[in-house]
């Protein structure tokens, strides 16, 4: 290779040359197309939505979600970000489906009602089955020999103007949107959502978020639910629901006058190491708040804090899980540690330690549904809400989810997964984001990509070997 550097020791001008058409910045959507075609996405979504638009030509409802999760799953984070995937005309050659323009966009997500919303659920459950039915033998079974694990968790779209529809300002100052969604943990896949404003609370809705969550499962997942939430889900309600729909549930609950009493009567001998945990320890009870069914019990877990760390600050999160009389001594430098302690109500049945420990290690590994939303909103264009219309910003939220959907069956079904999921940065660099010359000739379209190794022929071979859509 010759020296870009001349004898002189200055360096050559570089001249711009003419724009290259053929080149594009996204040679990834071919796999996109390709597993969206082996899947048949946009028919799922269509039979479900129904019709968005009186006449029959643009995009289909289902070809409009492809499409917004396709521009999220490409990194862009606002409406004006299709205009960004549609200048790349070589791109679109290889998109699973042409992708509109910003305002055309805007349009057809204000045609998104309650019952299009709904189909959205309905046809991915469709969707998840017909992805566990080409899933290796190996990783279906893993998903098919237990039960699953239903998460509840919501988090907060901070918005900017006063003219943004359905929002309002969280206990934060901000104002904001609050996705609400249900997911199964096991496959990484959301099963239900709703989007709220700042001030909402979930607790009124959880049960038929739970409901609709149940509703989506895959008719092949036949084992005993799970349900996991927080304390902002800490309602009889709730419990309810999952024990008439057969369902085992675990909820952290809110730490009150009740809970600390039954919490000082628990003797030393009672409590056993948790797992994975240093300085925690864990126990159950028999105390249940009232109106919970009656086989609920309550596991209360400790964990070890010197005195050192505890915050002066009267905001800090830490001190609302140490006991009044605890917090004060430690305040006051007369102790040298203290326990912060969690409650969590349940009904999965325990009959020694052990089982105990197991349920506490278990209930712990909740963040799964927070790393959902971690994708949305680092990875997939839900760190904001786009539009002013409530409407508008449902669809977004949709579609940063249903980019995630993208990215795990994707990644799965291409057995690139096999030592860990890539979030969307990852997977946009090493397979979506890779620039590409699109040649096309005697009716065929052939890729030549940058030298040196590259994911996408692999991925593309894998995701044709796979059965079409009957």
């Amino acid at each position: 290779m010759k020296s870009i550097r001349s004898g002189t020791g200055s360096r050559k001008r570089v001249r711009i040359g003419a724009p290259d058409g053929s080149l594009t910045a996204f040679s990834g959507l071919s796999a996109v197309a390709e597993l969206t075609d082996r899947l048949g996405v946009a028919g799922v979504f269509d039979r479900h939505i129904g019709a968005v638009k009186q006449r029959d030509r643009g995009l289909s409802g289902g070809e409009f979600l492809i499409s917004l999760a396709t521009a999220q799953l490409l990194g862009q984070d606002c409406l004006a970000g299709f205009d960004r995937v549609r200048a790349d005309t070589a791109g679109q050659l290889l998109a699973p489906v042409a992708c509109p323009a910003q305002t055309t966009a805007g349009t057809l997500a204000r045609r998104f009602g309650p019952r299009q919303l709904r189909g959205i659920e309905a046809g991915l459950a469709e969707l998840s089955g017909r992805w566990l039915d080409r899933l290796p033998a190996g990783r279906r079974a893993a998903l098919l020999g237990r039960g699953p694990t239903i998460d509840l968790d919501s988090t907060d779209v901070e918005v900017y103007g006063r003219a943004k529809d359905a929002t309002a300002y969280n206990y934060q100052g901000q104002r904001a949107g609050r996705p609400h969604l249900a997911s199964w943990a096991e496959a990484g896949l959301p099963l239900a959502a709703d989007l709220l404003g700042g001030r909402d609370d979930v607790r009124p809705r959880c049960a038929d978020l739970l409901r609709r969550a149940l509703a989506g499962l895959p008719a092949a997942v036949t084992g005993r639910p799970r349900v996991r939430a927080d304390a902002g889900y800490f309602t009889a309600e709730l419990a309810r629901a999952a024990d008439a729909a057969g369902c085992d549930y675990a909820i952290a609950a809110k730490r009150n006058s009740a809970f600390w009493r039954e919490l000082a009567a628990v003797p030393e001998d009672a409590w056993t190491p948790a797992r994975d945990m240093t300085g925690a320890q864990v126990t159950a009870i028999d105390y249940a708040p009232g109106g919970w069914p009656p086989d609920a019990y309550t596991i209360i877990r400790r964990v070890r804090v010197p005195a050192s760390e505890v915050s002066t600050d009267a905001r800090s999160r830490r001190r609302r899980t140490i006991a009044a009389d605890q917090l004060a001594l430690a305040l006051g430098g007369q102790c040298e540690q203290v326990w912060a302690v969690s409650f969590i109500v349940t009904n999965i049945p325990t009959t020694t330690a052990a089982d105990v420990v197991g349920v506490e290690a278990w209930f712990r590994s909740r963040t799964d549904i927070e790393e959902r939303f971690r994708e949305a909103k680092l990875g997939a264009g839900l760190n904001h809400l786009p539009s002013g219309d409530a409407g508008v910003n449902t669809v977004w939220m949709w579609g940063a989810l249903l980019a995630g959907v993208l990215s795990v069956m994707l990644q799965s079904l291409a057995g690139i997964d096999d030592h860990g999921r890539a979030r969307h940065p990852r997977l946009r660099h090493d397979l979506l984001c890779v620039p590409a010359r699109v040649i096309r000739h005697a009716r065929r379209i052939t890729l030549r990509l940058p030298p040196g190794r590259q994911l996408l022929p692999a991925v593309l071979a894998r995701l044709r070997a796979l059965p079409a859509p009957t």
